[in-house]
């Protein structure tokens, strides 16, 4: 291990990715980045999915934290909570990905070139600038509401971005410092868009790589109604609430 590296954390949350999370912990392995460290953050998986991210921790020679969650109470409370610890342990970058294998272990470099080496104060993985994809495999209607849900972000918010709801991103500890991630009140997928625009309005720049997303093969989406709800109202609550 580099200890004269920046410390990097990847932030997984998990909940029911069993099958999935031993794939995560190869790939991010095999990228041999210099002083890389997963923090999984479990949300008392019914599959036993923090069992064997535990065993992952002793067998596995990535180093590897996992912080038990009792009660299932959304992505974003996941993600705070997370990098909330990844802060406290001394992280320098923080990395949120799913646990899915959505999300491209291959890119990660690329991302951490760019955080460490223009002013970025935070790159995200995109499906919408030159390069990047949506599955072949989604149907016609989710890349429509993808892709309106990002217009309709972006039409409320002017973040700038083109994949304003994106989940796979590089911070500088700095910037979620900066943020007050510790008080993000967003849940589910408009805890990206809550994100994006603490850092936007803070007058900090949000740089994008393409990627391609890809379709789970292992396990069921967490996407509900509830979620899809919140997701159209926060923007509007963001653009004419409160400042923070």
């Amino acid at each position: 291990m580099d200890s004269s590296s920046p410390k990097t954390t990847v932030v997984v949350p998990t909940y029911n990715e069993r099958d999935n999370l031993p794939k995560l912990v190869e790939q991010l392995a095999a990228l041999e980045v210099p002083n890389l460290h997963l923090l999984v953050v479990d949300d008392n998986s019914p599959d036993g999915t923090g069992e064997v991210a535990e065993k992952l921790a002793i067998d596995s020679a990535l180093p590897i934290g996992v912080l038990h969650r009792t009660a299932k109470d959304g992505l974003g409370r996941a993600y705070v909570a997370g990098m909330t610890r990844a802060l406290q342990g001394g992280a320098d970058i923080v990395i949120q990905m799913d646990a899915d294998l959505s999300h491209p272990c291959e890119v990660i470099p690329t991302m951490l070139r760019i955080l460490t080496t223009t002013d970025a104060a935070v790159v995200l993985g995109s499906r919408y600038v030159p390069g990047g994809a949506v599955a072949s495999d989604w149907p016609w209607h989710r890349k429509a509401l993808s892709a309106w849900a990002n217009f309709y972000v972006n039409a409320i918010l002017r973040l700038g971005v083109k994949d304003a709801t994106a989940g796979f991103k590089a911070w500088h500890a700095r910037t979620l410092e900066a943020i007050e991630v510790a008080s993000i009140d967003s849940n589910g997928y408009s805890f990206q868009v809550e994100m994006n625009y603490r850092t936007t309005s803070r007058g900090m720049r949000i740089a994008e790589v393409p990627i391609r997303f890809e379709e789970r093969t292992e396990g069921v989406s967490k996407m509900s109604l509830a979620v899809q709800l919140e997701s159209a109202l926060v923007p509007w609550k963001l653009r004419f609430g409160k400042k923070r």
